[in-house]
């Protein structure tokens, strides 16, 4: 089993490019991962450190692969409890709901029992051109809770 499960949501891959540059420094330092883009409940496990890495499109949704996902945590609430995670959302601050979808990530998590370690990172895509820099000086932070 990994240390780190990484799920992400995208809508145009930059989430998913996030995820897998943050596997690779974590892996750098000791720690295996696994990435999934889009899973389902069922392919996730139970408990654990688990990393979810989302972009958001239209007015704060989430993007076509992550909605299964949440949809089975809001309709089957399982326990969550001995799950540890970090959320990075990514989005446009121009917008109304500038990531709403990571938003809506941590309600459905929280109401299952995982516990959120550190702050959440909103990326704002307009002052960060290439979000995996501010994505890697969050996991420099984030990596401390791991302890």
């Amino acid at each position: 089993m990994a240390d780190i499960t990484f799920i992400s949501g995208s809508t145009l891959g930059s989430a998913e490019y996030v995820a897998e540059h943050l596997a690779e420094k974590l892996e750098v330092e000791g720690y295996s991962s696994e990435i999934l883009h889009g899973p389902v409940l069922a392919e996730l496990p139970s408990e654990g450190l688990w990393l979810i890495v989302t972009s958001t499109h239209g007015a704060g949704d989430l993007p076509d692969n992550l909605q299964p996902l949440i949809d089975e945590l809001i309709e089957q609430k399982p326990d969550l409890s001995g799950v540890r995670y970090g959320a990075i959302g990514i989005g446009n601050r121009e917008y109304d709901l500038f990531c709403g979808a990571i938003d809506k990530v941590n309600e459905a998590m929280q109401a299952c029992g995982a516990t959120l370690l550190g702050e959440t990172l909103k990326i704002d895509v307009l002052e960060h051109e290439i979000p995996e820099d501010p994505a890697e000086n969050w996991l420099a932070i984030w990596q401390q809770h791991l302890q």
